[in-house]
């Protein structure tokens, strides 16, 4: 008799990201000579110190009046970083470049052969089935409607898109798209130019071809305007007095390709509130930091963890399509997703 095999999670299972942005780095010029490259300067970091006052909420208490007046009547001064456009620049310039790697659903360590090959039929099941059309539409609409420019976004009087294939260092295919007419709540359909991006990469997600995307965003925001790149986490506060620090490259400011990152895999519309609070990003627990809540909670069966287990080791696919888009979303995500001790 053949041994029965018992399938259980590898404890040691990893997965590499299959969408992979670079940094953005931030550039200044004028609207009217976006096509031209060399008419770009780098915006830089620059320290402000400033004379704020104390407006943070305190401890009232059981607090003696006069020690509480002293406080709020100190001068609160800080140093920070601050990036703006020259004063004869209207329009911010974001650029990154952005592979499309394929292999989604093989570990890249895992310790289970038993394990890896059932997950690997499971994915090759889903592909077969829906293909990368789905997810690779929704990516391509988080690039064409400018949502990695996060706050830059925000009062922008135009923002231009363009997307460019390179091959051989030039360009093979190319787009336009005008970001601010495209919605950042739902994703956009009966657009040519968005359909052929997302063909794109949905070739590079199956390993059909090989992707490479130089993405270049223009945004008029006015002269002298303050931009805003990536704010650095100084976890050792006691190692600088500057109460903000940005990030920069090479002293260009930039935006981290982690942030990116988090914007382009923002398609999460298929956890149970998403009618009412639109698309978030693609986590196993559907966790939100800037609002302190996970949407996706283990106890309603939702989570990523529940829905893979159910899938790879019991064989029960999720009856739900867009359940199955979700767990391939994390997928191409990466992570380590290997049993717990």
């Amino acid at each position: 008799m053949a041994e029965t095999i018992t399938l259980k999670t590898a404890s040691v299972l990893a997965f590499e990201r299959k969408l992979d942005p670079s940094d953005a780095l931030f550039h200044a010029g004028k609207w009217a000579e976006r096509q031209q490259s060399d008419a770009w300067q780098p915006v830089g970091i620059n320290e402000k110190s400033v004379r704020g006052t104390i407006s943070n909420r305190l401890k009232t208490k059981d607090q003696d009046p006069a020690k509480l007046d002293a406080v709020i009547e100190n001068p609160n001064l800080q140093t920070v970083d601050v990036a703006a456009l020259p004063a004869e620049a209207d329009t911010l310039r974001v650029r990154f470049t952005l592979r499309v790697l394929a292999g989604t659903g093989k570990p890249s360590a895992c310790n289970d052969a038993d394990y890896q090959k059932a997950l690997q039929a499971t994915v090759a099941g889903y592909v077969q089935q829906h293909g990368f059309g789905e997810l690779a539409k929704r990516y391509a609409a988080n690039l064409a409607n400018g949502r990695f420019l996060w706050r830059n976004r925000i009062g922008a009087e135009q923002v231009e898109v363009q997307v460019r294939r390179l091959q051989d260092g030039h360009a093979a295919q190319s787009w336009i798209f005008d970001a601010l007419a495209l919605s950042l709540r739902g994703f956009e359909v009966g657009n040519t130019a968005l359909e052929e991006l997302g063909a794109l990469i949905a070739s590079g997600l199956a390993g059909e071809a090989h992707v490479l995307l130089e993405v270049s965003a223009f945004v008029r925001l006015g002269a002298g305007q303050e931009v805003f790149p990536s704010q650095e986490l100084i976890l050792d506060r006691g190692r600088g007095d500057k109460s903000k620090t940005l990030y920069q490259v090479n002293k260009v400011a930039g935006i981290h390709s982690q942030k990116i990152g988090n914007a382009l895999r923002t398609i999460d519309t298929w956890y149970p509130d998403a009618a009412e609070l639109g698309p978030i990003a693609v986590e196993p627990y559907g966790s939100v930091t800037t609002q302190g809540k996970a949407y996706r909670q283990p106890k309603d069966k939702v989570d990523f963890y529940n829905l893979l287990d159910n899938w790879v080791l019991k064989g029960k696919a999720p009856a739900n399509p867009d359940d199955q888009h979700f767990v391939i979303a994390v997928l191409i995500r990466g992570g380590v997703f290997g049993e717990a001790n």
